[in-house]
């Protein structure tokens, strides 16, 4: 079978399809970022992750809504359900400040989350910067798309060095444009999947500051090792779904921490392998926010497949400090605001798994005094937690997604 170039079509030879090419690409908003070509396109080509023209799953997953999309619009803009999807006041942010991360972490490991999947990890003696989104969308245009429901907790200039830059994949509320070319003028490294270095280079990331990397390959930063690992998402930022980019979780070793970044992804059985190749993790960093067990069940977990998928990545049982995210910043999806921060709470409760629930520009140390204050219940509306099982019904079953939707209200 022969394959199409992701500039798109098969090359005709005649002038005039070039210069509408060309015409086309230069309409292209910036955002869009590029595509891959010429040598990191014949690596993602020989990558055994790519098969019949795609970056595949390692478990296959529907990536498109599944329910009808009529009935999905309905419930998105409903003026009720949009009401419930957004917090009741302003959320409260910790005022972080040059003090709070300029003292070295006691312990050797301290975390601050800036809100949705951003991460400042200080790790051994490092600085790590998951996912870094500063600006006001997750859109490719600043007058449209989801905006940010509580402002950054310090300014991207007030941060300080950073060492490296991991980026998880290239959809607009995980590789953020302004950002990026914000840091692009500093000296830092850019860890990102196979593939969207093309974004980077783009944006004025020189490609000497880029390590792209496929599943379980590594690069080291200092004294860190960073490797990439399996997820199950999907890539794309253009209007068309090209699926040229490999979307990743990532782990991050020290001489003396380890901790896991799970980017976006459904649950699947690969956790379990990467906590035996990889782990015990000091703490991860987990998606469980975004989900939908009725449109989008494979590409994003509920709280209580997050809570499994740290229990797989901890060899089955309870150990560590997970560290929830992809929540609370940006309204993506049809449950209540606040519901992530709520059965996440309940689902680490039960499993007796330590759950961090840090204000946005908290940091802690997790093997530390963690926070643990429901800050989002002042500024949410009552959550009906229909998460909670009936009497007798096994508790794994919420992680397999065998949900009580009519349980204990």
């Amino acid at each position: 079978m022969e394959r199409h170039r992701p500039s798109g079509g098969l090359v005709t030879g005649t002038g005039s399809d070039h210069s509408l090419r060309a015409r086309l690409r230069a309409l292209r908003p910036e955002a869009f970022g590029a595509d891959p070509a010429g040598e990191r396109w014949e690596r993602i080509r020989r990558s055994p992750n790519f098969a019949d023209g795609v970056f595949q799953n390692p478990v296959a997953a529907r990536t498109r809504p599944s329910g009808s999309t009529v009935e999905f619009a309905k419930i998105y803009f409903q003026k009720e359900a949009r009401a419930r999807r957004a917090p009741t006041g302003t959320i409260p942010v910790h005022a972080t400040t040059l003090a709070d991360l300029a003292r070295p972490p006691v312990s050797g490991l301290r975390l601050t989350w800036m809100g949705h999947s951003s991460v400042l990890a200080e790790i051994d003696g490092h600085r790590v910067l998951f996912d870094p989104v500063w600006g006001d969308r997750c859109s490719p245009y600043t007058f449209a798309g989801p905006k940010r429901l509580h402002p950054v907790p310090l300014p991207l200039a007030a941060l300080g060095p950073v060492d490296v830059v991991v980026i998880s994949h290239d959809h607009y509320d995980h590789l953020d444009l302004p950002t990026i070319k914000a840091l692009a003028s500093t000296d830092t490294v850019f860890a990102v999947p196979l593939g969207v270095g093309a974004h980077l280079e783009r944006w004025g990331v020189s490609p000497s500051r880029l390590r792209e990397l496929d599943w379980n390959e590594s690069t080291e930063i200092g004294e860190l090792r960073l490797t990439a690992t399996p997820a199950r998402h999907f890539c794309g930022r253009g209007l068309r779904n090209t699926q040229h980019t490999l979307w990743a979780s990532w782990v991050v070793s020290g001489p003396d921490h380890r901790i896991f970044h799970s980017g976006d992804t459904g649950y699947f059985p690969g956790f379990s392998e990467i906590g035996a190749a990889h782990g015990p993790f000091d703490a991860t960093m987990i998606q469980i926010g975004a989900y939908s067990t009725e449109y989008w069940p494979d590409i994003h977990m509920t709280p209580a497949e997050g809570v499994q998928a740290h229990l797989d990545l901890q060899g089955g049982r309870p150990h560590g400090v997970l560290l929830p995210i992809h929540w609370g910043t940006f309204n993506l999806a049809p449950h209540a605001w606040a519901e992530p921060g709520e059965w996440t709470t309940d689902a680490g409760a039960e499993a007796g798994q330590a759950v961090a629930s840090p204000r946005p520009g908290e940091p802690f140390e997790p093997s530390g005094k963690l926070p643990a204050d429901p800050w989002w219940r002042g500024v949410s509306v009552p959550i009906a937690r229909p998460w909670r099982h009936p009497k007798g019904q096994a508790p794994a079953a919420a992680a397999r997604g065998d949900l009580d939707l009519a349980g204990e209200r």
